[in-house]
């Protein structure tokens, strides 16, 4: 167990982006009521993905991380959850066909109701309020009532959270992930283009082998065809709910946090010294870190090593946000500062937040081109370096939105109004994450094509 550290050890340091709850004594007694709650995930469960992302690590798999900006209690129902749960399937599938390569598949989901806001306060027409911080701490109508943060919300994120946990268990194990169903993950919410003409090719391709193998006698509904591993995450932010949900692991006596299998921890909370930081470094789970073209990197490597002491596989995650522009100019530094140091980390892409723009009618969007021009140049610049580029981070959904401009469908400004529905930030439609996924396909063949050269080269000449 890490020593001088306890779930509420953060309490004792600087704290940001948490908001001032008016009722102490009710939030105390939702503090209370959450902690007596069972679990929403295993300490086995999180050890499982901390293992998948050591082979990551390795080079031996690749992580594909996505889900909602922000999770909303107003449009929570099963249909949004499948059809997020079947994009990222669809996605993993183009990834593992393309690249043979395992693909460990973490959502943001189940979770992903708090987000960071660069102004405590919000004003409109001269009205300034409290601004929107997620639904587990307030509304996103700007009236005064809405804006007033209600623990009780923690109850209700645990609520939904716990059910979309179940419906993604059933939907993992319970048949609905079995590969021979990989013509029926495209019907309902895919219409046309390129990218699902693929779909189809792959979809038909797939059919045929699993046709052979069972002439050949092995069962397509065997365990390892039946089901698929999927884990969720979200950004640790709201410490009061993670305490609340912290438990003493019976098996290893390590602390894990239950509210979900990974957590991260962004930009505006990555402070040695501060709670953030002081929390994650207690708990057991696999952690992301969010890495942007202003971290300071003599911070960063002694954040790491708060956080990952014995240097454990699987443990980090750096997710790098940097921005198509930059990125060439941003990266190689601290891709060359952690190898000197000799971290072993997973290498993922946030190609989302870097490339956000206001478009000209008002509407905060990502350009399609932007986010691949991000992704192709991350697999680059690991490729030249040496280094193994192991994963991608979107903001993504599984509906027909309208609100990253550009791919296939040429989703243009005037068309953003259509459909735009986020609570937050804008996501990749269903399409759009499809298109993505068999681009980010080409990529990671060309990167394992090389790595498996240059193993050929070295044993030919040893």
């Amino acid at each position: 167990m890490t020593k001088n550290w306890s779930p509420d050890s953060w309490r004792s340091m600087p704290i940001r982006q948490v908001p001032t709850y008016p009722d102490e004594a009710k939030l105390n007694a939702v503090e209370k009521e959450l902690s007596n709650l069972p679990p929403l995930v295993f300490a086995g469960e999180a050890r499982r993905l901390k293992r998948q992302l050591g082979d990551v690590a390795k080079g031996n798999a690749f992580l594909l991380q996505g889900g909602d900006c922000a999770e909303s209690f107003a449009e929570f129902h099963a249909d949004k959850i499948r059809d997020t749960f079947r994009v990222l399937l669809q996605m993993s599938v183009a990834l593992t066909f393309a690249a043979s390569c395992s693909i460990v598949k973490v959502g943001r989901m189940a979770g992903q109701y708090a987000k960071p806001r660069s102004s405590d306060m919000e004003t409109k027409e001269d009205v300034s309020l409290p601004s929107y911080r997620g639904d587990i701490i307030n509304g996103i109508s700007f009236d005064e009532k809405s804006r007033v943060p209600d623990p009780e919300r923690m109850i209700k994120a645990y609520s939904q959270a716990s059910s979309t946990l179940n419906l993604l268990r059933a939907f993992a194990q319970g048949g609905y992930a079995n590969l021979t169903k990989v013509h029926q993950w495209n019907l309902d919410f895919v219409g046309g283009g390129d990218a699902v003409e693929k779909y189809q090719d792959m979809a038909d391709r797939i059919g045929e082998a699993l046709a052979f193998m069972e002439a050949c006698g092995i069962d397509p509904n065997s365990k390892e065809l039946h089901g698929t591993d999927f884990y969720v995450s979200h950004e640790a932010l709201l410490l009061r709910y993670e305490e609340a949900l912290t438990r003493v692991d019976s098996t290893t006596g390590d602390w894990y946090d239950t509210s979900g299998h990974m957590l991260w921890i962004g930009d505006r909370t990555r402070i040695k010294g501060e709670a953030h930081v002081e929390f994650l470094r207690g708990i057991a789970n696999p952690l992301g870190l969010k890495v942007g073209p202003t971290t300071n990197l003599d911070e960063l490597i002694e954040i790491i090593d708060l956080l990952n002491p014995e240097d454990e596989a699987g443990r980090i995650t750096l997710i790098c946000r940097m921005g198509a522009g930059i990125i060439e100019d941003k990266l190689p530094s601290v891709i060359k500062r952690i190898e000197e140091e000799g971290k072993t980390v997973v290498w993922s892409s946030d190609p989302m937040h870097g490339n956000t723009i206001s478009a000209s009618n008002g509407f905060k969007t990502r350009p399609f081109e932007d986010v691949l021009a991000e992704i192709r140049r991350f697999f680059r610049i690991h490729r030249s370096m040496g280094t193994y580029a192991g994963g991608v981070h979107f903001e993504m959904t599984g509906q027909d939105v309208t609100e990253c401009t550009g791919g296939a469908e040429a989703i243009t400004e005037a068309k953003l109004a259509d459909r735009y529905r986020t609570h937050c930030d804008p996501r990749l439609n269903a399409n759009q994450s499809l298109e993505l996924a068999f681009l980010i396909a080409e990529s990671l063949k060309e990167e394992r094509d090389e790595r498996a050269k240059e193993l050929k080269n070295a044993a030919m000449s040893s």
